[in-house]
């Protein structure tokens, strides 16, 4: 039976700049940074759930991707294809504030929704879709 989800992943074009982006200005912990050969596996996490890790994929030929399917890959993260998940937040405005203030790219400012919640939607480094949500109860 399963039980929780402990892992998950986006691909990136950069994992340094990447590792930045999630920590530095996300404010994320890193939980794993090693190399095993031409391979880096990177996972970060929030404080608040030590139980979840985010990997951070290089989008490149190698271990995992031939140089076609990286090149592939790379196109539909940078146009914000891939990659998408909601973040929850008790303050979305505020949140965005902070988050504009350190250089993130909104595609859509905060904005009331019909379903309960106001949402804010942002690009990582990369160009993977985020959706900040507060619910509005």
């Amino acid at each position: 039976m399963i039980n929780r989800l402990a892992v998950t992943e986006f691909w990136v074009t950069d994992q340094n700049a990447a590792l930045r982006f999630y920590t530095e200005t996300l404010g994320f912990d890193i939980r794993a940074d090693v190399t095993v050969g031409d391979y880096r596996w990177i996972s970060v996490g929030l404080k608040s759930q030590p139980d979840v890790e985010i990997g951070l994929n290089a989008l490149k030929a190698g271990n995992l991707l031939t140089a076609d399917e990286a090149q592939f890959l790379t196109k539909l993260v940078e146009a914000g294809k891939l990659g998408h998940c909601v973040w929850k937040t008790d303050d979305c405005h505020k949140t965005y504030d902070e988050l504009k203030a350190k250089g993130v790219e909104f595609v859509q400012p905060p904005t009331d929704r019909p379903y309960g919640t106001i949402e804010a939607i942002f690009k990582d480094n990369s160009g993977n879709i985020m959706v900040l949500s507060q619910d509005k109860r």
